[in-house]
């Protein structure tokens, strides 16, 4: 496993993220810690997850589950880099959510109950709260980690302005501020590369990428389709049949290089010089040995410029749209 810092932080952190979001609604207990067991193997440190997390399970299901798994100890919470988020609502009274320094300290002392641990190493903004101003966000946050409660911030989902209007703010506190941002990032969807990008390279913030591959569309969707191996509805297939297309080309691109398009699509983020990491979202531990393989795969110059070609990305802003 390769590591490297996380943003400008001394913290080092796996080129992979391990996504927990399916433990608890599709993945069991029992095989949630037999993957979070095989991470460890492989070297993956870096686990992410969200207290709203645990779908039709109940909010706060997947913490719990991880919670439970650090509690039998042998080291499991000392080697893990733990990352988690707020904002979502976690009841219906008032300021049962978003970041105001009432919700900070109530969702914060919430997750460490349910994830069993004395302190956060990420607490993550799961989304922009347009109602808070950043002195209250900040001063909260502050006082957690006067109080050891978290190490670092992070965010997810903000727009490049969000980002730079964090950093300023933390600035004129003399506070570190954001060390990552979790964006949506894929192949198919590179809207971040106009300016959540040159905002967080310019901050100092490691990009966390979720959505790797798409929803699936991205792991050879085509020929499991053709194999009756995967079946999509909605706008699964929707967006399937817009880009069936640039589809059908990746694939037969990965099957050219000799890789699985997975791989692919894991490695060509591994090899964008913002992102930190891509989040893996494994509902078992075949899935979670499958993604591991992009370790291993090095895309040259003329790979990635093909890939280019098929899923065109974007010009920083404001050249992707004037001189």
């Amino acid at each position: 496993m390769e590591y490297t810092h996380l943003g400008r932080s001394g913290l080092k952190v796996s080129r992979l993220a391990l996504g927990t979001m399916n433990f608890g609604p599709q993945t069991s207990e029992e095989d949630s810690f037999a993957i979070m067991d095989a991470a460890h193997e492989y070297g993956i440190n870096y686990f992410d997850t969200a207290n709203v997390y645990g779908q039709h399970r109940g909010k706060g299901a997947t913490e719990t589950i991880i919670g439970d798994w650090f509690s039998q100890g042998d080291g499991r919470r000392e080697r893990t880099v733990l990352a988690t988020k707020l904002y979502g609502d976690m009841g219906d009274w008032p300021n049962d959510g978003k970041l105001s320094a009432l919700n900070i300290r109530r969702a914060l002392d919430a997750s460490l109950s349910r994830l069993k641990t004395d302190h956060i190493d990420i607490y993550q903004f799961h989304h922009v709260d347009r109602e808070t101003p950043w002195d209250e966000i900040w001063q909260a946050m502050e006082v957690a980690v006067a109080q050891g409660k978290i190490l670092y911030a992070g965010s997810s989902n903000f727009a490049g302005w969000h980002i730079a209007t964090a950093q300023a703010e933390a600035r004129k506190r003399n506070y570190t501020g954001l060390v990552s941002e979790q964006s949506i990032y894929n192949l198919l969807t590179r809207q971040v590369e106009l300016e959540v990008l040159p905002a967080a390279q310019a901050n100092g913030v490691g990009v966390i990428a979720w959505s790797p591959l798409h929803g699936g569309l991205l792991g050879g969707v085509l020929r499991k389709q053709n194999e009756g191996k995967r079946r999509l509805e909605g706008r699964a297939a929707e967006t399937l049949e817009k880009h069936r297309d640039a589809v059908e080309a990746y694939e037969a691109f990965a099957e050219e290089l000799g890789h699985e398009p997975g791989d692919i699509a894991l490695a060509w983020l591994l090899a964008q010089p913002a992102v930190t990491a891509p989040i893996i979202g494994p509902r078992t531990s075949e899935q979670l040995d499958a993604a591991v393989r992009a370790l291993d795969v090095t895309l040259d110059e003329a790979a990635l410029a093909r890939l280019d070609e098929i899923f065109p990305g974007h010009k920083t802003a404001p050249e992707d749209y004037a001189w």
